[in-house]
């Protein structure tokens, strides 16, 4: 089957290429940050494209997925090394990780296919979180990782809840 390449889609495959891109600049420095955002403006524009023009397509919103992992994979790998965080948000951010995980391998389980659900309280925590990259020279890693936490773990369990029950 034939995808045609819509605007939306190309928003999100921008993402992808945007987000390796990061790979290049020193972490949280002014090059990174500018990336980033623009990453993130990608991101809060291939969904409202698609849905101004009628191009929502379930490829669309799986190569969505795809790049918000991507560019979360590779923040993690950029920014985790050179950030001093007490033990316990390390672990915190590991359970969120776990359970989001479980819930890409019950998807393919439940339903045979990749789920990941497109709730309000997926995108609020995905904005909150990424702010956070933008607060941490300012106010450090702890801080703003809180209120980043909170609503990512209740995203993620209501992902789970959404998938098992078949509410997706």
């Amino acid at each position: 089957m034939k995808h045609k390449l819509t605007m939306a889609n190309a928003l999100s495959v921008l993402r992808i290429i945007l987000s390796v891109a990061l790979l290049a600049p020193p972490a949280l420095s002014p090059a990174f940050l500018v990336l980033y955002a623009a990453a993130g403006l990608t991101d809060m524009l291939d969904g409202f494209v698609a849905r101004s023009t009628k191009t929502e397509t379930e490829l669309g919103a799986k190569l969505d997925s795809i790049a918000d992992l991507t560019l979360a994979v590779i923040c993690l790998a950029k920014i985790l090394p050179t950030v001093a965080a007490p033990a316990w948000l390390w672990a915190w951010v590991t359970f969120i990780a776990v359970v989001k995980v479980a819930n890409v391998v019950s998807g393919l389980v439940m339903r045979k296919r990749l789920v990941m659900p497109h709730t309000v309280v997926n995108k609020v925590a995905g904005f909150v979180a990424f702010l956070v990259l933008f607060a941490i020279p300012t106010f450090g890693v702890v801080a703003p990782s809180i209120p980043a936490c909170v609503v990512t773990t209740f995203a993620a369990v209501q992902e789970s809840h959404l998938i098992r029950t078949g509410h997706n």
